[in-house]
């Protein structure tokens, strides 16, 4: 069985204040984006496999322990409350670039969550969905939802909005620059924003500009300035709108419908246009 797990965007990212726990509450809007990863389950009749699972993977190379793999811990995770899930061989292929603020790990998560549910009819409603994908990571549980939705809290608490920019196009853009989140984190003073992503995100997409804040975008690009000329870039080449998604180093633009002047990109970008 193949799904096709898609990534998101951030449009806007306030930091509001670090808690007793150690996390940040936040404010964002998390957009679905039609670049995606392939995942095929299958059942296994290998009785030797290694905690009843196997894992492979191809495409973009997925650094670290493959035990650690979301994809792992989500079968992980279900087998424990599920005995009955037999072993299965999973493979991932991956062209959502990875630590690059565009949730690519947390989708494969949470699509092997419901994948997992599909195929072995374990008839777990979108809400128990959810509260699993939870405890993978903040972001995963939207991938359950996996519609724009107003983020708030570590990231988790959701709702869903109504907001169509299918009358736009993006680029996307990753210059292949490693941002430790605990870094970019560690470079934001929580301060109330003048105006509240959930106010801003329905005024016109000509206003965003000037309002629509990323907090990590002034921190990244005066440490990277690098990230900060391809905002201008996009800019200069006639984006809407551009910004940092997360905490970079993936950033995008929105773009009118029709042909895009491309900005020069070095060979080693990450480019994608989506329409």
């Amino acid at each position: 069985m193949v799904t096709f797990p898609n990534c998101k965007i951030n449009l806007g990212l306030n930091i509001i204040n670090k808690r007793p726990d150690g996390y940040h509450d936040l404010e964002t809007v998390f957009y679905p984006i039609i670049i995606q990863d392939v995942l095929e389950i299958i059942t296994s009749q290998d009785i030797d496999l290694i905690n009843n699972i196997q894992y492979t993977a191809s495409g973009l190379q997925v650094d670290g322990d493959p035990l650690n793999n979301l994809c792992v811990k989500a079968y992980q995770l279900l087998k424990k409350d599920f005995p009955q899930l037999p072993p299965i061989k999973i493979h991932l292929h991956k062209t959502i670039p990875m630590g690059a603020g565009l949730g690519g790990g947390s989708a494969d998560g949470a699509f092997t969550l419901t994948l997992l549910n599909q195929k072995y009819q374990l008839d777990l409603s979108q809400d128990k969905l959810m509260g699993y994908a939870l405890q993978l990571g903040s972001d995963c549980p939207f991938f359950i939802l996996n519609k724009p939705s107003l983020a708030k809290g570590r990231g988790e608490i959701l709702s869903e909005i109504e907001l169509d920019l299918s009358q736009y196009q993006f680029l996307i853009v990753n210059p292949g620059i490693h941002i430790s989140t605990g870094w970019a984190f560690s470079q934001i003073e929580p301060t109330r924003a003048f105006y509240t992503i959930e106010e801003t995100i329905f005024i016109p997409i000509g206003q965003w500009k000037n309002i629509l804040v990323n907090d990590f975008e002034k921190p990244v690009t005066q440490h990277y300035p690098e990230i900060g000329s391809i905002i201008h870039q996009l800019y200069n080449h006639g984006a809407i709108y551009a910004s940092l998604s997360g905490s970079g180093s993936t950033l995008f633009g929105i773009f009118p419908k029709g042909p895009i002047k491309l900005p020069i990109f070095p060979k080693h970008y990450y480019i994608a246009q989506v329409d």
